[in-house]
Order: structure tokens, then sequence, then C-alpha cells
């Protein structure tokens, strides 16, 4: 008997053989080209490192004339051999507060912390394909070099490519934490309202500072913005340029805003600025609306008396108390002189 083929089984015999040729058709997407091949990470087994051998960070710390050392782990993770080139390198905030190393100096007399670290055979390293190096390093404290911290970093290079490992380097001694609060101004307004101002870290260690904006207006307390952390790590002797969102900035108010900074270790610092929130838009509408309602009054008036100065000869002449229709001045009529009775003549 022969078998018939329905529609509806025809359509889904088609669906079937497009979806084969085009598992056949369409090519297989190749490898991320811009994958890195190799990673850098502070080699695990040493004493400062944390549970499960895994550290985010170099942790070093010695006195004066000290040599600290630990040890850098790289790892290829491809198929070809990788070479790639070690240096240290200073840490420093840009203006709106990240992190960043300063590039390799040219100058051999360089004194940041950057140049205290020594690789010595290893600064250039070749890995073999699927193969971790283990680099040993030194960082050498000059003597005289002031207590405090110094942040640095590990910069590994390879074609271009360049990956930081921090290095939070301190030199034994008195430390201090200090900052000051700069510049404090608001900008904008309305919800796009922002307070703007600056940190300056005075003293000699690495700060994390709380921030806290209040302001008072004419009319009381103005909602601000309350305690909170600053997302910015501020190394020392560094200077970054922030601004706080002021969602609750008023419409119509003069304020000081005041904004404190803290940090742990005791510093602390205020400063404060004053600012006129008006909505000109509104206003100048209403001045628009108040300059047309005093020139319609201004042109009212001027026709009122004009009216008035237009009426004023009309009326003087019909009572006849200027002179005649000629502008001559009017005879007098002489008083009747009365007969006195009783009088003597």
């Amino acid at each position: 008997m022969p078998v018939l083929h329905t529609p509806r089984r025809d359509v889904r015999l088609l669906l079937v053989l497009l979806a084969a040729a085009a598992l056949h058709t369409v090519p297989t997407a190749p490898a991320a080209a811009d994958e890195p091949g190799w990673t850098a990470e502070p080699a695990a087994g040493t004493a400062a490192a944390r549970p499960g051998g895994a550290r985010p960070y170099f942790y070093l710390e010695g006195a004066p004339a000290a040599v600290l050392e630990d040890r850098l782990a790289l790892t290829n993770t491809t198929d070809r051999e990788r070479t790639v080139t070690l240096r240290g390198a200073d840490a420093h905030n840009t203006a709106d507060g990240a992190l960043a190393v300063r590039p390799a100096a040219p100058d051999p007399g360089a004194v940041g912390a950057g140049s205290w670290f020594s690789f010595g055979a290893g600064a250039t390293v070749k890995i073999p394909p699927r193969t971790r190096a283990v680099v040993p390093f030194t960082v050498t404290v000059p003597p005289g070099s002031p207590p405090g911290d110094h942040p640095a970093a590990v910069i590994a290079a390879e074609a271009g490519r360049e990956a930081g490992v921090r290095v939070h380097l301190r030199v034994s001694g008195p430390t201090l934490a200090a900052l000051t609060v700069e510049d404090v101004a608001v900008r904008g307004r309305g919800a796009a309202a922002v307070v703007a101002y600056t940190l300056v870290n005075r003293g000699n260690v690495v700060l994390a500072p709380e921030l806290d904006v209040r302001a008072e207006g004419a009319f009381g307390e103005v909602p601000g913005r309350g305690q909170r952390a600053v997302p910015v790590e501020l190394l020392p002797g560094q200077r970054v340029e922030l601004t706080e969102p002021w969602p609750g900035a008023p419409v119509l108010d003069r304020v000081r805003v005041t904004v404190t900074v803290t940090a742990p270790g005791g510093a602390g610092a205020a400063a404060s600025a004053s600012a006129w929130f008006v909505p000109w838009r509104a206003a100048g509408w209403t001045g628009l609306g108040l300059l047309g309602l005093g020139g319609t009054a201004f042109a009212a008036l001027f026709l009122v008396r004009g009216r008035r100065l237009r009426r004023g000869p009309a009326a003087g002449g019909a009572d006849g108390a200027d002179g005649g229709p000629s502008g001559k001045p009017a005879a007098t009529t002489p008083a009747p002189e009365h007969e006195l009775t009783g009088a003597s003549r």
C-alpha cells in the first residue's frame, strides 16, 4: 500500500533538512583573539598567603636599609612560548581618584618605590607552553627612607600588553593619618546637582575616607547625603577631585553646604561653601510677565493723562475767565453805585 505524506509531515521534513544544511554551512566561531594567554599574581606558599594560598597583592614591610623578598607567579595558558618582561613601578592616584602606575622611568636616578625592585636575571622570563614560572624578586629599602606607605606595583609586559600586581610597601616607623578637604562647590541644579570637592592626603599612610554632606538653608536644614564610604583609596601625598550627587537639592533657597570627611586612624576634615538655588526659567517668565504688566499700566496712565490735558483749555474758554472768543481780555463792568439812606451828604 502506498504511503501518503500529509502536508504537515512534509513541512516537518523540510524544516529538518533546512536545519541540517544550516549546521553544515555556518562556520564554527573562532576563539577570541584578545585572550591574554598568561597571568601574573603573587606566588602562594609564603607566610603572608591567605587560606588556600591565594593573595590578591603583595604586602612587604621593613626598616630603612632592609632587603625584602617575595615571588611572582607567571602562568602561560597557551600552546606557544611567551616572553614577559618585569619591572617595578610607583603607584599613584589619577585626578579622579583611580589607581594607576607610572610608566617606565628612563631616568636611572629615579628614587620612587618602583626603583627599589630588583628581579636579577629574571627581568626577562621565557615561559614554555602550558607552564607556570615562579620568579623571585627583592625590594631594597634605601637608608633614610621616610616611614609610612610607599605604594608600588610589579608590572609584567609582553607585546604591548601590561598586567600589574599591587605591592603594599610600608617602611617601619611613625605613621600619620591626615587629610584636608578643599575647593567645595555646588554645580548643576535639580536632579543633576552635585557637590564637588578636593581631597588631599597630608599624612604618610593610605586612607579609605568616608564622606558626610550636610546643607543648611534659609528655612532650616536641607536633605543632604548621609555618611558613606568614598570609592577611593587615597595614597599619601595625593590630591583627587571628586563629585557627590545631590538629588535632594532645593529648588529655591540659599544654602550652605558642609563636606565632612573622616578616615581610620583619626584623620578628619571639613569645608563649606554657599550656593543660591533659583528656578531661573520660572523667574524669567515671571519677570517677563511683570514687565508686560508694568508696560500696560504705564500705557494706560499715559492715555488717561493725555485726555485730561486735551480737555483743560475748552473748559476754560466756556467759563470766559480768560477772555472772549477773539482771545482779547473781556471788558469789566463797573459795579453799580448804591445809595445809602440816612447818610449825610
